[in-house]
């Protein structure tokens, strides 16, 4: 029986079904090609009690973390990000030498680099072996393990508790929510914060950002799922703030119940004004999600028939970013892989190999001027701009983009 992530219920009502998709992120060498590969069923879920969004299927953490091929500091936005949300902490919570910075799930550093700069103690948890020793190459320091309530009582023993706990884009992949916020509530001081960032679901739903549901990300949060699921292990939500970050986020701060409230009380405020604005657009009911699947569909029809159109008039087509994104839009899709030469990226880690599903060669972005294809599928639509300020030169040229969501456009 499929029960709710957060609270356990039973009566899980369907959003959607992407069918049988692989793994976003398990991109194949050239020896990998010919081989069969795991494919797991993609259904978006909606629970009435908590209101949590989530997925049915999960995929052992081992299977989808070890090896990871994601490395936050190949993009612009999100360094940007990180520095800005770092440099607010150390700001508002007057942290110093004295002080603990953790961040959980902390990729290759590109977020605690800020604080160390500032000579502030910093502590990495990073589940992803390769990824781990990028940090720990760059002078993070860094556990190679998965976080949870047993490892949070291990830090907090062997270093001190922390005076701020991060957590960007994690919570989504987590098998064990419990386990993970009691290890949050464990590791934090009584007047610390934990920073938490995710997707907001409304966006996802409001933009049909269907491309954003994969096997990694098991759930899909609003203002009230956070509150809810926080609360049931003594954090209180204490301020939030919807950023424009991965086509639309929250970032949501905690403090422990059973401490002080160090955060200012415009954080109430802007906290009530998302809580009354998701009951008042219906987030918290089933009919806000119901047509979902129809607007995907409408999107579908929309993108292959832009593409089968461009590929008749003899065009030719590359799309930008092997993001985990493309795996869900290009497989659930259908596209033929044969109306797109290659795809491009910007990190050194991913190229060379292939696309999940549709076996396209991954090449750097170089490769647009190399070949001036005619257009370019943007997957990675939630860095446009990012990528448009980088992609000048091939614009000049002539070359347009196509940005597939949140509306079909040609750039």
């Amino acid at each position: 029986m499929i029960t709710c992530r957060s609270c356990g219920e039973t009566s899980l009502k369907p959003i959607v079904s992407l069918g049988n998709i692989p793994l976003a992120n398990a991109l194949l060498t050239q020896d990998e090609l010919n081989q069969s590969e795991e494919r797991f069923p993609l259904d978006l879920v909606f629970c009435s009690n908590c209101s949590l969004v989530q997925i049915t299927e999960t995929v052992p953490p081992e299977k989808l973390f070890r090896e990871y091929f994601y490395f936050s500091s190949f993009s612009d936005t999100i360094l940007k990000s990180a520095h800005e949300i770092a440099t607010k902490m150390i700001e508002r919570q007057a942290l110093d030498q004295n002080s603990l910075v953790v961040e959980l799930a902390s990729n290759d550093g590109y977020l605690l680099k800020n604080y160390i700069n500032k000579r502030i103690p910093v502590l990495g948890v990073e589940p992803a072996r390769n990824i781990a020793r990028e940090a720990q190459k760059r002078g993070i320091p860094t556990i190679n393990e998965f976080f949870s309530a047993e490892l949070a009582e291990q830090l907090r023993d062997r270093y001190q508790p922390a005076n701020i706990i991060h957590a960007n884009n994690v919570m989504a992949h987590v098998a064990n929510l419990h386990s993970m916020i009691r290890g949050i509530h464990a590791l934090l001081k009584p007047d610390g914060v934990a920073v938490i960032e995710n997707h907001y679901v409304k966006d996802l739903i409001d933009n049909v950002e269907f491309d954003s549901i994969y096997h990694e990300h098991l759930c899909y949060y609003s203002v009230t799922s956070f509150r809810n699921l926080f609360e049931q292990h003594g954090l209180r939500l204490v301020d939030v703030e919807h950023l424009p970050l991965h086509g639309g986020s929250l970032r949501a701060y905690f403090q422990r119940s059973d401490g002080p409230c160090s955060i200012v009380k415009e954080g109430a405020q802007r906290v009530s004004s998302l809580l009354e604005g998701e009951e008042q657009s219906g987030i918290t009911n089933f009919a806000f999600y119901k047509n979902f699947g129809e607007k995907v569909e409408f999107l579908r029809n929309e993108l292959t028939a832009l593409l089968e159109k461009i590929k008749k008039d003899g065009k030719h087509i590359a799309v930008y970013g092997a993001s985990a994104k493309s795996t869900t839009l290009l497989n659930y899709f259908g596209i033929n892989p044969e109306t797109f030469d290659y795809v491009v990226d910007r990190s050194t880690v991913k190229q060379g190999h292939f696309t999940p599903g549709t076996h396209l060669l991954i090449r750097p972005t170089e490769s647009l001027l190399e070949t001036q294809p005619d257009y370019v599928l943007i997957s990675a639509w939630n860095f446009t701009e990012e990528i448009l300020s980088q992609q000048t030169e091939y614009r000049a040229r002539g070359g347009k983009f196509i940005v597939p969501v949140p509306t079909l456009k040609v750039i």
